[in-house]
């Protein structure tokens, strides 16, 4: 299953750029390389919105690497302890973003 998050920042340009680098490490620490796709983004109430997919590449490959961090997330749903990782991942990196996942 492709994860889709939705990411929300007040600092789109700053903030996109940092999640593409961020996103290029993280592929080149496991070998998945072209493994996500970002949506055109839109703008509401001073917030810039954007949908983050993650290909199962990327994907399978940060669940395999950081699996022992996934698992220590407080959730039951695994999607959702994969998405506070890479949240978690970006703010590390000097994002200051809100992301959930999309339906």
């Amino acid at each position: 299953m492709d994860i889709v998050l939705e990411i929300g920042t007040k600092n789109y340009a700053d903030d996109l750029l940092v999640i593409k680098k961020s996103l290029s490490h993280m592929e080149s620490l496991v070998g998945g390389y072209n493994g996500y796709v970002l949506s055109k983004p839109s703008s509401q109430f001073g917030w810039t919105f954007f949908k983050l997919v993650f290909k199962p590449n990327l994907q399978n490959g940060i669940e395999e690497k950081f699996s022992d961090m996934i698992q220590k997330y407080p959730s039951s749903d695994h999607a959702q302890k994969f998405a506070n990782f890479i949240n978690d991942f970006f703010i590390s990196k000097g994002c200051n973003i809100k992301t959930k996942i999309s339906d």
